[in-house]
């Protein structure tokens, strides 16, 4: 077997000596890096970044996988994406991750590399730029946190806080009560505790086959959370000899089985543009129209927050997603490959479930049809995305007129004023908040419920906007609306009192103005100043494509691989050099 990594290490000549002196300066022996397969971690630890403080615990675990099954593990930092912290949002910084991700893969003398994630973006981005740079690979999520506790009850991360913070609006809560949740909240390290982006894009990684079975789930602080590491270290070892890279993975059948549990388990709304962005990278036509084919014909099994009741270490102990994936049976492509060198039919078949109440069964699902729908019309000729599992069922059918914000400033600057002009049939549209307009299409899109009308018992309105929403969110709204508002879509033409029709049940969205009037309007709109003028936000701006299309930079799509069939970086004539 010709390892990748030798292209570095073997040979007497100046560069592989240079690059085994290398080694030697951190105290390696030259029977380690020779002949063996060297093994990145790809670790997107930080302090910044709450959600994966604990990876590099996790880091040593897959370290004595790796250095027992013959393996030589060498850890690599990339950046970190935390959602707690960065501003405005992480999905600006996403593709700059993944071309990290590649990049340091590309460059460096590995034979494959075990990817540790957790908080949201980590996870789309690192399989990104695995998948673009296909070597052998498998991921290792860090976890969910423990359940939180607060007064005798379960609470759960933004699900709970969002209620929460509205209690405290309207009186129902005290501040100091507020405070005290704070600290009864994040009882552990690791990512959200309900089924929000974090544990979805796990979940769809466990999916799409790129875990070991199980591994999604298990709470953070788990032991077994280290003892799977360690055995992802082990297999990487194995990937190395079989040749099994993502390419061989990441089928068009595998984004299908992906597809369906995250239909089945009420995934985040953000799942719909990091699977663009994936099959993007390998050449799949993945479209709009296939989550809404999916979760017309997939039932909602996991009774998770938002879209159920319980939290993500119920549903590990309740059998974690091989259960709930065995229980899916005949929708899922049970034949395709996995990380595990078995098929998905294998890696699941032993799978049970241990509370009904949590993982439902087929016959008795959360919902009869899946959480995410896709609506069209002439507000979003391209596309707009509602979770239908949280939003509430008699706005599902809905006709009311708009209060227009022109961009979020706006939007919290009038949304409390008592002299706003709406009432409980209102639809609140907010624009400028899409790729181009946010920038990096933050999670602005549940937009708060001006106080005046939570003090008169209103909980939901319908809520329009080009921008997305947190998986731990909930409520009627439609969000990724494309094309975006900055960009000269539909959206940008509303007028406050514009009437907007919303019919889930035909997946229609539609604004009750005249053509002619459009154009009218469309003839006097300008698009707002860009925000960027030089740097990173200049090359965002100039690159990212729409949400339908995963809102990846237009040059970092499929084309001809960078890589020969060694895996090697084909730059014609490239060595390293010995300075």
């Amino acid at each position: 077997m010709k390892l990748r990594s030798q292209s570095w290490f073997g040979g007497i000549n100046g560069f592989a000596f240079a690059h085994r002196a290398g080694m030697r300066a951190q105290g390696f022996s030259s029977d380690v890096f020779q002949n063996k397969p060297v093994i990145g971690i790809c670790n997107s630890w930080s302090e910044l970044n709450p959600c994966n403080s604990h990876l590099r615990l996790v880091a040593e675990a897959v370290k004595r996988g790796v250095w027992a099954a013959g393996g030589f593990p060498l850890e690599f930092p990339t950046i970190s994406l935390g959602e707690v912290f960065v501003k405005p949002t992480t999905m600006l910084y996403r593709n700059m991750m993944a071309m990290d991700t590649e990049e340091m893969i590309r460059c460096h003398p590995v034979d494959a590399v075990v990817l540790l994630c957790g908080c949201d973006k980590t996870t789309p981005a690192q399989l990104m730029g695995a998948a673009s740079a296909d070597i052998p690979s498998i991921m290792v999520p860090g976890g969910p946190m423990l359940t939180g506790r607060f007064h005798g009850q379960e609470i759960g991360s933004g699900t709970d806080l969002i209620k929460s913070w509205n209690s405290v609006r309207v009186g129902q809560m005290t501040e100091e009560e507020f405070v005290e949740m704070e600290s009864c909240m994040s009882r552990s390290v690791g990512h959200c505790m309900v089924m929000g982006t974090a544990s979805t894009m796990t979940s769809i990684a466990e999916a799409l086959g790129m875990t070991l079975p199980g591994s999604a789930s298990i709470p953070a602080p788990d032991s077994r959370r280290l003892a799977i590491a360690q055995e992802s270290g082990r297999r990487a070892v194995e990937l190395v000899a079989e040749d099994l890279r993502p390419s061989k993975i990441l089928t068009p059948e595998a984004f299908e089985n992906a597809i369906r549990v995250d239909m089945a388990i009420g995934g985040s709304t953000n799942a719909i543009v990091h699977l663009l962005a994936i099959a993007g990278r390998l050449d799949i036509d993945l479209k709009l129209d296939d989550f809404d084919r999916i979760s017309r014909t997939t039932p909602l099994l996991a009774n998770v927050k938002p879209s159920g009741e319980y939290l993500m270490e119920d549903f590990f102990y309740a059998g974690g997603l091989p259960a709930l994936m065995r229980e899916m049976g005949d929708l899922l492509h049970t034949n395709a490959l996995t990380v595990t060198g078995r098929t998905l039919r294998e890696n699941i078949q032993e799978a049970r479930i241990y509370n009904p109440d949590v993982i439902c069964a087929r016959r008795a699902p959360v919902r009869e049809s899946g959480s995410t729908v896709i609506l069209r019309g002439n507000l979003a000729p391209a596309g707009a995305v509602l979770k239908q599992s949280a939003a509430s069922a008699h706005l599902l059918t809905h006709r009311g007129p708009a209060v227009v914000f022109r961009d979020r400033d706006e939007m919290l600057a009038r949304i409390d004023d008592p002299a706003l002009e709406v009432h409980a049939n209102s639809v609140l549209v907010m624009q400028n908040c899409g790729p181009k307009g946010g920038p990096g299409m933050p999670e602005w899109g549940m937009i708060p419920i001006p106080q005046k009308l939570l003090e008169q018992g209103v909980t939901d309105m319908v809520r329009i906007s080009d921008a997305r929403m947190s998986g731990t969110a909930f409520g009627t709204v439609i969000l990724h609306v494309v094309p975006e508002s900055a960009v000269g879509g539909p959206l940008a033409l509303v007028k406050t009192g514009d009437f907007i029709e919303l019919n889930v049940p035909d997946r229609r969205l539609h604004l009750d103005v005249s053509q002619a009037e459009l154009e009218t309007r469309r003839a006097c709109w300008f698009p707002p100043p860009p925000h960027y003028q030089r740097g990173y936000g200049r090359i965002f701006l100039d690159h990212v494509l729409q949400a339908d299309r995963g809102c990846d930079f237009d040059v970092l799509l499929r084309g001809e691989s960078d890589l020969d069939a060694d895996g090697a970086a084909r730059v014609a004539g490239h060595r390293p050099s010995l300075d």
